[in-house]
């Protein structure tokens, strides 16, 4: 029980960093507005430790390496004391350093899809209810990518724009289906 209560822990802190990491990258991505509310807590709970890395990773084609090179080691020793914690509870072998590092991957593809169906989510919700609202252009800005082919090709049923709708079952069949097979398939190569 203190075993599930620490991977609890494990995965919510570290998890929520690298998720606020990759939310930071692709602010920056999107070239996001970065007055707003949700751009300065981002700034302010990744700052510490993104500054310090841009020393060390520099960035490539106007893209901040560290923020992602950073969420890419957070989901690393998310995974690691994940085992470790099952390996003194459990006894399971230990995986090669590899696995993880291909499973961390992996883990970023998850997370960002979940980022982009809460971005999705959060928009339509404020379109109906505050669509002046501080967040709503940053919103826009990180779904606006993946709405816009879709919109497109599906035109609005009765004014009603359904690519939202559509943009989160396809994220929704991804998460069910090609994340975890991308999971097995490296846990498989490698052993774990």
């Amino acid at each position: 029980m203190l075993a599930q209560a620490l991977l609890f822990l494990i995965d919510t802190f570290l998890g929520l960093f690298a998720a606020v990491l990759l939310v930071r990258f692709y602010l920056q991505v999107m070239r996001a507005p970065a007055r707003n509310p949700l751009s300065h807590f981002v700034l302010a709970v990744t700052d510490w430790i993104v500054r310090p890395a841009r020393r060390v990773i520099p960035g490539w084609g106007g893209l901040d390496l560290s923020t992602l090179v950073l969420a890419w080691a957070t989901e690393f020793l998310l995974l690691v004391a994940s085992r470790l914690v099952q390996m003194m509870v459990i006894g399971e072998l230990p995986m090669p350093v590899a696995g993880f590092a291909l499973l961390a991957v992996v883990a970023i593809v998850r997370t960002s899809l979940y980022i982009l169906m809460g971005a999705l989510i959060l928009q339509a919700v404020l379109s109906w209810v505050a669509p002046h609202s501080p967040v709503a252009p940053v919103l826009n800005g990180l779904v606006r990518p993946f709405l816009q082919p879709i919109q497109r090709r599906v035109p609005p049923v009765g004014n009603v724009d359904l690519s939202p709708l559509l943009l989160i079952v396809a994220v929704q069949l991804v998460l069910m289906l090609l994340i975890p097979w991308l999971g097995g398939l490296v846990a498989g190569l490698l052993g774990g």
